[in-house]
């Protein structure tokens, strides 16, 4: 049995799943997602998922046919149709279908579809051995121009920011805003160690809120670590004594080297492996539960 799609409802065949080439989330990228994981059949930190996709929705205009808790039933749904106890799950609202033109008031309903599926943003070996970044001329969208506050569909920000990462030769890329600050990486938060200090850039600088941001900030206390958010460039990276990013695919991941210079002793920090060590325990047993 293949993989089944949640669209507009119904389970359907991986190869039934489609939208129509009138969808203005296809067309234009006006829509928002998440994505969203489960671990041993609990899904981590759901509501922060959905109340997070329906914020970014509630700024774009865009009404979402469901309440919470339907949304919450569906994607439980979607992972029992699949038999998946861990998985990745990308949630998406779309506009919906219009016409040729950008008028959002001729799209009369939003396009939900749930994936539940399998995912390994990084080897293996990048948690044992860490990432390698470099900062790349893209700059973050200005917050008042595409708010990176904004889950949306539109992406070629970030897109951009990873091709020049590939062509590099590297893992990952850091986009600073026009100021010259840094902000984040184009799926991931980042932080920095020094001393007892975790740092990490302020929303208002050009980020994405994320979710797993949030659970290493709150898990820091426990390290004895004092979490600050400030604004920083390069410099405070290059100089720090750890370096990791964040997010829900990447979960914790270390970086060890960035533009060419080595972060500390050019291995994963004690303390970025304390905190992926944590993080492991809360994922293990924070979420909502479902059975196959």
């Amino acid at each position: 049995m293949g993989l089944k799609i949640y669209l507009d409802g119904k389970l359907v065949e991986k190869a039934d799943a489609v939208v129509s080439v009138f969808d203005h989330g296809l067309l234009y990228g006006d829509g928002v997602f998440e994505g969203i994981r489960s671990y041993n059949g609990l899904v981590f930190k759901l509501k922060e998922h959905l109340d997070r996709l329906y914020e970014s929705a509630h700024t774009l205009m865009i009404e979402i046919p469901l309440s919470k808790d339907a949304m919450e039933k569906a994607v439980l749904e979607t992972l029992k149709a699949n038999k998946l106890t861990d998985a990745y799950i990308r949630l998406v609202v779309t506009r919906g279908v219009g016409d040729l033109g950008l008028d959002p008031r001729k799209c009369h309903k939003a396009t939900i579809f749930i994936i539940a599926d399998k995912i390994a943003l990084y080897p293996k070996e990048f948690y044992e051995k860490g990432l390698t970044l470099v900062t790349v001329p893209t700059v973050r969208n200005h917050p008042e121009a595409l708010n990176p506050q904004l889950k949306t569909l539109n992406y070629l920000n970030n897109i951009l920011a990873k091709i020049e990462a590939t062509n590099a030769g590297v893992n990952e890329a850091i986009l600073l805003n026009a100021q010259g600050h840094v902000t984040e990486c184009t799926g991931e938060n980042i932080f920095y160690v020094r001393g007892k200090k975790l740092a990490t850039p302020p929303p208002y600088v050009g980020i994405l809120k994320g979710i797993t941001r949030d659970a290493v900030m709150a898990l820091a206390g426990s390290l004895n670590l004092e979490v600050v958010e400030e604004v920083f460039t390069r410099h405070d990276l290059y100089t720090a004594d750890e370096v990791f990013l964040t997010g829900t695919a990447a979960e914790i991941v270390p970086v060890v080297k960035i533009d060419n210079r080595p972060i500390g002793n050019g291995k994963p920090g004690q303390k970025t492996l304390a905190l992926i060590k944590e993080f492991r325990k809360i994922t293990a047993r924070d979420g909502v539960r479902y059975e196959i």
